[in-house]
């Protein structure tokens, strides 16, 4: 069991701090039995946190404040996803928090999902996950779908030049790329918008009037 204790450690160490899991990111290392007991070794030894039931946190520390951050809600609601096996996206009000494009924090991060209803709280935070039909989720990468979540919350109207400088210095180049095919599953608009963020040609957005 040391070995698996060990073998854990060593890759959320590798994925970097901010990173929320479960026992089941670990069933190729070891039984269930032996994950969930070094899991819980490590939360005894500080290394890790526990959120809640079967979610585990590798906490990113406030440099100044030498405390622990609080973990972000899409890397929990991801982890949910995995571990239950299930597609979680999140609403358009929550996408565009994400990405920095509403000062507004919302007072429930509502997630759809092909998964079954519920509310789940960690800590202060609570998300409600809501089931829709697989064909209403949007198609394509996580972060495809985020984008298109997104512009779709602001409106047509409301995307302009100051929204695509955003999404252009958050969206990494492969997901640039990827956002580009998946632009085949959205409307004109959104697509037109797509190829601006990804740097191709197109006309220039429209500046937004509220």
């Amino acid at each position: 069991m040391d070995t698996v204790k060990q073998i854990i450690l060593e890759r959320i160490r590798s994925t970097g701090r901010g990173e929320v899991f479960t026992p089941k990111d670990f069933l190729d290392v070891g039984t269930r039995y032996a994950t969930d007991q070094s899991l819980s070794r490590l939360v005894r030894s500080g290394d890790i946190q526990r959120l809640g039931r079967g979610l585990y946190y590798y906490p990113r520390v406030n440099p100044r404040l030498k405390i622990a951050v609080t973990p972000d809600v899409n890397q929990i609601a991801q982890a949910i996803g995995r571990r239950t096996g299930s597609r979680m996206v999140p609403s358009g009000a929550v996408a565009a928090n994400i990405f920095g494009l509403s000062t507004q924090v919302p007072a429930r991060f509502v997630y759809l999902s092909d998964g079954r209803s519920r509310r789940i709280r960690v800590g202060k935070m609570e998300l409600q996950i809501k089931h829709v039909a697989p064909k209403e989720l949007p198609s394509g990468s996580q972060t495809s779908a985020l984008v298109f979540q997104a512009l779709r919350h602001i409106g047509k109207k409301a995307v302009d030049a100051r929204v695509v400088a955003r999404l252009k210095t958050v969206i990494r180049a492969k997901e640039k790329h990827d956002l580009i095919k998946d632009a085949r599953y959205t409307t004109d608009w959104m697509a037109d918008i797509v190829r601006q963020i990804a740097g191709r040609a197109g006309k220039p957005a429209e500046a937004g009037h509220g």
